[in-house]
């Protein structure tokens, strides 16, 4: 029966750019400007965290801050850089209840997918913002990957238990101590290869924060997958 009212749906709701929304030719797809707008992240980048490198700096180089502080995660892999369309995106999905755009994110995001990943998990929200949002934005995403790679998807693996500040504003060191200890692990992920899903990466302290909280439960290895990154310089 779809398959006869798709035509019909298609023409009376066309698919529309994530970005600007004007209509577009597929779902989860973008018009030329603010396809041509988006700045894909991907090698060469630093081999410890993959923030992109200007030029191939060789295998096994590093930026300046995974040589002082070698991060415990396996990178962190972004589909673009964080700017004026993505920040768009990400607001519509957070904020303006567009569920609908974790669809288009999860899109860009998978060729970044780990190919041995066993499990994908959302970084989490507390309960009470939560219930006020309605949604998970991360999970959403992680969703959106599983439907496509087919690799498990664990809602509440991680859990955080307790109400952190919003970060923003805050220095480096205070925002790893805002989250330092405020996730918990819930299910058994021993020996497995994690993805940690967000939608946008800034400072890194709170994925590290999940990291960690992972690491110590016994997972092998834990990769960032997220659909934005900000970048020095970024707006």
């Amino acid at each position: 029966m779809w398959a006869v009212l798709r035509p019909i749906a298609d023409f009376a709701l066309p698919p529309r750019c994530g970005g600007c929304g004007v209509p577009v030719g597929e779902d989860s797809g973008f018009c030329m400007d603010c396809w041509g707008s988006l700045r894909f992240i991907g090698p060469p980048w630093c081999a410890g965290c993959h923030l992109p490198f200007d030029f191939d700096a060789g295998p096994g180089a590093r930026c300046d801050d995974c040589l002082t502080r070698p991060p415990r995660h396996a990178g962190v892999s972004a589909a673009v850089a964080y700017g004026a369309i993505a920040r768009k995106l990400a607001l519509k999905l957070k904020y303006g209840g567009r569920m609908g755009v974790a669809e288009t994110m999860a899109a860009l995001m998978v060729r970044h997918m780990p190919a041995d990943a066993d499990l994908l998990v959302p970084v989490p929200l507390h309960r009470w913002r939560l219930w006020s949002r309605g949604y998970n934005q991360a999970g959403l995403i992680a969703a959106g990957l599983a439907r496509r790679t087919g690799v498990e998807f664990v809602s509440d693996l991680l859990a955080r238990t307790r109400r952190t500040p919003v970060l923003k504003g805050l220095s480096g060191r205070d925002r790893r101590r805002a989250v330092d200890g405020a996730f918990a692990v819930t299910a058994r992920v021993a020996h497995c290869h994690v993805v940690l899903v967000d939608d946008v990466y800034t400072s890194g302290a709170t994925v590290d924060a999940c990291t960690a909280a992972l690491l110590d439960a016994g997972a092998a290895r834990v990769s960032v997958l997220c659909w934005a990154r900000v970048l020095s310089g970024d707006d």
